[in-house]
Formats: C-alpha cells, sequence, structure tokens
C-alpha cells in the first residue's frame, strides 16, 4: 500500500533511565543512592514524506532517452537529482539513460523493480508504457517531464511547458544580440529530423527574430538518422558546416548528445550560440554560451519537490510552466547590457499578458497539422 505523502510528526518516545549516584561517606560503610527519574526524551527523525514505499530509506530513478551527461537537457534532471539526493542524506539515485522508445517498457519495469521511491521520466518519447506502469508498480510516484500535449494519467504527475513562448523569447534574445553585432542576418536551427515539437519551437524562434528585425531569417537544419536521434554528432557537425557555408550568425543547436559538440565549433567561428533547456550554461567558462534557452528539467523537478513534500503536487496533476509568470522558462541572455535586458522584460511581459496567444496558436496548429 502506498505510503500517505503527509510529513509525519516526530516520534518522541520517553525512557525513564536510573542514575545511580552513590554517595559513600568517608570512614562510613553506609551508602545512599539517589535515583533521579527525570524522563529522558529521545527524538527520531520524521519519516520522509518522499518515502512512498516505506522501507526507510528513499531513492530516486532516473530515466531518460538520451545521454545522462549530454551538457543540456538530460543532464539537467540528472545533476538535480542528484544533488538533491545528496544534500537530503538520501541513497544515490539509479540512473538509466540512453534508453530507446522500443525498450521504454523493459527499461521503466527494471528500474521499477529496484526499490525505488520516485521515478524521474525525462521525455515523452519513452512515456508510452507509463500508463500501465503507474498501476502496476502504484508504490512509487511517478513523474514525467513529458511535455505539452501529453495526455492526463492517472497515477503520473507531470510538469509541462509552453514551448511557443521559450522558442519565441530565445529567438528575440538572438535577435537582440545579432543586432548589435551586425553583420548576418542569418541563424540555423539544427535539430533531429523535423518532427512536430520541433517545428513548433524552429517556427516560434523565427517569430522572435523577426520581432527585432524582419530582415532576419532562420534555417532549419536536419542531423538525426531516425526520429529522436538527437545525439548524432556527425550529422549535427555537418549541418553546422553547412550552415556556416550560408553565411549565419547564430546557431540554435536543439540537441541533445551533439549539443556541446556544436557549442564549440560556435564558440570557433564566433558564431552567437544558445543552450537547449539548461539554465546554467551562462556560469560555465569551459564553453560560452550567449544564452540560456531554459526549459530546464531539473529546474522544474526543483520546484516541484518542495510542493511534493507539502502535498500540494500529486500524481495526477499536470503543472504547467509559463514564461514570465514562473520563474524557470524563458530565455536569458549572459551579460546582458542593461537595455537588452528592458527589451527582454517587456517582452516577458507580453508574453505573460498573451499577446502573442494568437500567434503561438497557429504555430501549433501548423506544427503538429496531420501530413
Amino acid at each position: 500500500m502506498k505510503q500517505s505523502k503527509h510529513i509525519h510528526g516526530l516520534r518522541s518516545v520517553a525512557v525513564f533511565a536510573a542514575f545511580g549516584l552513590i554517595l559513600v561517606a568517608c570512614g562510613s560503610s553506609d551508602a545512599s543512592v539517589a535515583v533521579d527519574t527525570t524522563p529522558v526524551v529521545e527524538t527520531t527523525a520524521a519519516p520522509s514524506p518522499l518515502d512512498f514505499n516505506g522501507d526507510g530509506k528513499v531513492v530516486f530513478g532516473v530515466a531518460v532517452p538520451g545521454p545522462r551527461d549530454d551538457g543540456a537537457y538530460y543532464q539537467a534532471l540528472v545533476d538535480k537529482v542528484t544533488s538533491f539526493s545528496v544534500e537530503n542524506g538520501f541513497e544515490a539515485p539509479i540512473i538509466v539513460d540512453n534508453i530507446k522508445a522500443e525498450n521504454a517498457a523493459t527499461e521503466l519495469s527494471n528500474l521499477a523493480e529496484q526499490g525505488v521511491d520516485i521515478i524521474t521520466v525525462g521525455a515523452s518519447e519513452i512515456a508510452d508504457p507509463l500508463a500501465d506502469l503507474t498501476a502496476k508498480y502504484a508504490d512509487i510516484f511517478w513523474y514525467c517531464n513529458c511535455g505539452a500535449g501529453y495526455p492526463a494519467t492517472p497515477g503520473l504527475a507531470q510538469s509541462q511547458d509552453d514551448s511557443s513562448e521559450i522558442s519565441f523569447s530565445t529567438g528575440y534574445a538572438t535577435g537582440l544580440l545579432m543586432k548589435a553585432k551586425g553583420g548576418s542576418k542569418k541563424a540555423a536551427f539544427i535539430g533531429c529530423c523535423d518532427l512536430g515539437f520541433e517545428k513548433e519551437a524552429y517556427m516560434a524562434y523565427e517569430m522572435g527574430l523577426k520581432a527585432v528585425d524582419p530582415g532576419f531569417s532562420m534555417t532549419y537544419i536536419p542531423s538525426g538518422g531516425f526520429p529522436y536521434d538527437f545525439d548524432n554528432t556527425a550529422g549535427a557537425t555537418e549541418a553546422f558546416n553547412n550552415a556556416v557555408a550560408q553565411g549565419i550568425g547564430a546557431v540554435y543547436p536543439y540537441l541533445g548528445g551533439a549539443h556541446e559538440s556544436i557549442v564549440k565549433l560556435a564558440n570557433e567561428k564566433g558564431i552567437i550560440v544558445n543552450s537547449a533547456g539548461s539554465s546554467k550554461v551562462c556560469e560555465r567558462t569551459d564553453m560560452k554560451w550567449d544564452i540560456a534557452a531554459r526549459f530546464d528539467a531539473g529546474d522544474y523537478l526543483n520546484t516541484l519537490l518542495a510542493e511534493m513534500i507539502a502535498g500540494t503536487f500529486k500524481e495526477g496533476d499536470i503543472r504547467v510552466f509559463h514564461v514570465g509568470v514562473d520563474k524557470e522558462p524563458g530565455a536569458v541572455i549572459c551579460g546582458a547590457s542593461a537595455e537588452d535586458q528592458a527589451a527582454m522584460d517587456a517582452v516577458y511581459t507580453k508574453i505573460a499578458a498573451g499577446d502573442y496567444a494568437a500567434d503561438f496558436g497557429a504555430i501549433k496548429g501548423k506544427a503538429y497539422a496531420a501530413g
């Protein structure tokens, strides 16, 4: 049976200990013993509200379709679970990466059999088995950052965001930097294989570019050899070189395991580049990102863990993060000038107010249209 998700109070155990104080009078055989009957109260730590299977320890499982160290979206989730476990004295998380869609049911079932309390699933491409698994393993808290449009599922807690909002803000930030730099008015968006969610992202990205300068343009270049192949470094490198030949001034490597290889190439060429999910890139010194395009699974989970502990985020719930409303999603210019920051603040306000809602709706309609 699943353990209650409410925080349990401290259990107090009164222990009466007899302390013999033996007072021996000098030169006398008489002894007096005083017994202190004051109760000594021992406390035991409250069981963690995250100990869903009730075995006295907390173990996270993480399942992602890409590499755990991609420097982008998947690593953000893995890093957050790892650091949270360490900070709270939990067991080391069990991480399974590079899961193929066709193997997802087996991999997720194997993970569920290892005594985990919470399983965090990193993307919708491996989420098809969840409707069955959440029922079969009901003593596990199942969570998926499945993305917009994934259906509500009993037993599955979800986070979602709005890709149009995030990608528009990223395109707008890129446009500001391109305008300040001068020169090329072309940007490239390197993805996998023109999937629906990629289409939404690159159309909104281009809309953001053109909101700064209608003369800016964007070219989408696929790099994957099959659906969800976001880790194809050779294909991404070829796509980048083709884009450079076209005279681009900015690139969005909308990739997983191949992301950092393109960042390095962009650094070598002096081309504006942004992250693909990670919010922490502005702090890194090994490579240079100009913009953090934030749809960071680790940031979402960080917020939701507090809500899980409080009992306000439960299985079956869907938490949607919005640009300009929530602090987690949206683009941030690394080391932004005061002028650029003011422009970004203004566009965030417009997004939150719904000024672009009709445009975003049209983009979604085109991106996911049949055929």
